[in-house]
């Protein structure tokens, strides 16, 4: 089975420094370098899509642009690049979640993904008028899900749940294909929803012990379910030609982290109700000592960017063996980013994704697998 590789829009801005926000923190400063304009993220996202990533995530929330617009809107400037739609359940109804999901495969040539993210932040999550607790928020989610994937298959849909209730509910038009949903959480109730409902179960990036103990709990619940779940993890990258480089600018982006942002991203990250951030969080308890957790595993992002938090840090061959090291466990997709997110992209898409076609793991969604050739050192 060939790896799947998606890249990532940065709705919130880009730069040469990491830009923080996500999990009830602002975006920092950092995001106006490269502001998020249709014209920059079609940049990227052609870039991506001749590097032969399948797709890219956009990221939901009050720190970035909505992302069901931007990723309208920069389909329009590709050709095959698929978006990973982040989106929250408690803010739409199913029924015209379903129909915009169906009308994005109308207009785009079937290019969409759904990323569920129920909501970790109940102060974020109220801002917007929802005011449910997490776990509701989850059981929600649950049913939210259930009428829309019936909707999807044709179905006329009657439910009168604990939070949601419709009537009659149908699609005039299916969507073709249906879109994937990706699903990520790591709260006993989120593995029931992800066991239930998702295609592919998405985990941040944690050492692979905890991924694979993340891998056998989802996979059991699903088995229980009737059901069988991909994997996918979301990781930033680093990738240079030797380690040396790599690890010089892991240094060069840490020293751009200030006490100040540091200790107020933390504050906020704290409030969290996610399991997932307080396990991110875990990682480096704040602390700039001892970040690289795992070889080649870096926690530096977390300290001032909420939700994925690691790195793969190292020379093109290393960060290679770490996703052959993430794969042998169970995972087959990788969302992937690095600042800035139009270089990082080709150091990538150049420099590692070749050493996994030499191995048989992975080839160009497009291009023919041709023989071996040079490759960059």
């Amino acid at each position: 089975m060939s790896l799947t590789f998606h890249w990532f829009l940065p709705t919130n801005g880009d730069s040469r420094h990491v830009v923080g926000g996500g999990h009830g923190t602002p975006a920092t400063a950092f995001g106006r370098n490269r502001p998020p304009t249709v014209a920059y993220l079609s940049q990227i996202a052609r870039a991506a899509e001749d590097l032969g990533f399948v797709g890219a995530l956009t990221p939901t929330g009050a720190w970035c642009e909505d992302a069901w617009l931007t990723t309208a809107m920069v389909s329009q400037h590709t050709e095959r690049l698929k978006f990973l739609v982040a989106f929250r359940p408690g803010f739409v109804s199913p029924t015209l979640a379903a129909q915009m999901a169906s009308t994005f495969q109308r207009q785009s040539g079937g290019r969409l993904l759904l990323n569920v993210v129920t909501g970790g932040e109940s102060h974020e999550q109220r801002a917007y008028g929802d005011f449910l607790d997490k776990d509701a928020r989850y059981r929600r989610t649950g049913e939210f899900l259930q009428i829309v994937r019936e909707l999807w298959q044709g179905r006329t849909v009657d439910l009168s749940g604990e939070h949601l209730r419709v009537e009659d509910a149908t699609l005039a038009r299916l969507p073709d294909p249906v879109p994937e949903v990706y699903f990520g959480g790591s709260s006993p109730i989120a593995g029931e929803v992800a066991a239930r409902h998702a295609d592919v179960y998405l985990t941040w990036g944690e050492p692979p012990a905890a991924v694979a103990e993340k891998i056998a709990w989802i996979r059991a619940l699903a088995e229980k379910e009737g059901r069988s779940i991909r994997f996918g993890i979301r990781l930033h990258v680093i990738t240079r030609d030797t380690a040396e480089q790599a690890w010089a600018e892991a240094r060069r982006l840490l020293d751009g982290f200030d006490a100040e942002t540091v200790r107020a991203v933390q504050a906020g990250l704290a409030r969290s109700a996610s399991e997932g951030q307080r396990r991110m969080l875990a990682l480096h308890g704040g602390s700039r000592d001892d970040l690289e957790i795992h070889p080649n595993l870096w926690a530096g992002i977390g300290l001032v960017r909420g939700g994925a938090g690691t790195a793969l840090v190292g020379s093109h061959d290393e960060v290679a063996e770490r996703i052959v090291e993430y794969h042998r466990l169970g995972i087959d997709e990788f969302v992937l980013s690095g600042y800035p997110h139009l270089e990082e992209a080709y150091w990538f898409g150049e420099g590692v994704l070749p050493r996994l076609a030499e191995q048989g793991l992975w080839t160009h969604p497009v291009r023919p697998a041709a023989g071996k050739t040079a490759r960059p050192s």
